[in-house]
């Protein structure tokens, strides 16, 4: 890619004198008869308009709605008008700007106006029709020196001391939050719950996101029996299709019981690993899907995998999930689960890290769809 003037930039939504001009956060956004150019500065971070990979460039808001009215409603309707105006994309360095071509957007985020009954665009993304090599991305998202990952220390003790390894893992890869409004003392159901249930709510009352991004554990006052009575639900698939729960006897808890998977009207089967080792599964398995950097191949060979997971440590428990065996692997900053998807269908990965720089040593080892390093 070369550099460009902004003249030249100006002149694909129709030229500086017919284009209206938008400037918030780190970005400049351009509207004008011809189509929209969307200028976003150098480098990249969570909280402000950036490229953020080779596919995706976002902006970040709020933004004034002549940019929401263009972005998110012109293009609906024009949809299927050949007149539909395009997006243009470039980053601005130092030393000009460099065009990086058209996109279309992908998804959006509104909030609401306070004290008023509107809404503003907070945020944007864009797919590049024209993904960036690895060297454009380099030069207008230059890498940044890791900050300090999360370590390993929590793996030492999955064989004897587990509540240990998830209070470790759990507050070592999230930051405490302010405490929830979910008092540790007020389940829906009133008999006690097991420790290992009682310790996860109380780690989630300053690290809420815990409770799962993905699939979740119910908060406290959502518990509740099933319709025999004989087990609790603890924790549901985010579109409902499947729960897990325990056994609810009249003995009061198990020490480290059995955790029930039941998808839709199908029996219910075990998970292979008891509550104990399902709350570590579980976070691993949130925390993966909820990072800000992730990296996902939806078809995968058996030796792409071992390609994948050479350099990994692998947590020693057995799979998770019974509808589609999940094992898992990890890093300093960084969780990798793999999912047999059945025979024919080959293996699924996820990873999710912390940081970019966690992602980077996996970059090459197989075709990603998604890639965040």
């Amino acid at each position: 890619m070369s550099l460009v003037d902004e003249e030249w930039a100006y002149t694909l939504c129709g030229g500086t004198a017919s284009t209206e001009c938008f400037t918030f956060g780190s970005a400049t956004v351009g509207i004008g008869d011809a189509g929209t150019l969307i200028i976003v500065a150098a480098g990249d971070a969570l909280d402000r308009s950036c490229v953020w990979n080779a596919d995706e460039v976002r902006l970040v808001g709020p933004a004034p709605t002549a940019v929401m009215q263009r972005l998110l409603e012109e293009p609906w309707e024009r949809a299927t008008s050949e007149t539909k105006l395009s997006v243009h994309l470039a980053v601005r360095l130092s030393e000009g700007l460099v065009y990086l071509g058209t996109g279309s957007v992908t998804r959006a985020g509104t909030v609401a106006r306070p004290g008023r009954d509107e809404h503003v665009l907070s945020d944007c993304a864009f797919r590049l029709h024209t993904p960036l090599s690895k060297l454009d991305l380099a030069r207008v998202r230059p890498a940044l020196p890791p900050s300090d990952l999360p370590n390993l220390e929590w793996l030492r003790h999955l064989d004897g001391q587990r509540a240990q390894a998830l209070a470790q893992f759990v507050t070592g890869w999230y930051s405490a939050e302010s405490e929830t409004d979910e008092p540790p003392s007020a389940p829906g159901p009133t008999r006690a719950l097991p420790d290992g249930l009682k310790q996860f709510y109380r780690l989630a009352q300053h690290r809420p996101r815990c409770l799962g991004v993905q699939n979740r554990v119910l908060p406290l006052s959502k518990l509740h029996t099933d319709a025999t009575g004989e087990m609790l639900v603890f924790g549901e698939e985010n579109q409902g299709c499947f729960f897990w729960s325990l056994l609810w006897t009249l003995d009061g808890p198990e020490g480290d019981p059995t955790v029930w998977f039941r998808e839709d009207d199908e029996p219910a089967i075990a998970e292979q690993e008891p509550l104990s080792g399902f709350l570590i599964q579980f976070s691993l398995f949130e925390a993966s899907m909820g990072a800000d950097y992730v990296a996902s191949s939806c078809r995968l060979t058996a030796e792409q995998v071992d390609r994948l997971t050479e350099a990994l440590l692998p947590v020693p428990l057995r799979p998770f999930w019974p509808a589609a065996p999940t094992r898992f692997y990890v890093a300093p900053g960084l969780v990798l689960h793999v999912t047999d998807e059945g025979i024919g269908n080959g293996f699924s990965a996820w990873a999710g890290a912390t940081h970019r720089s966690a992602l980077a040593p996996l970059a090459d080892l197989v075709e990603w769809d998604r890639f965040d390093g």
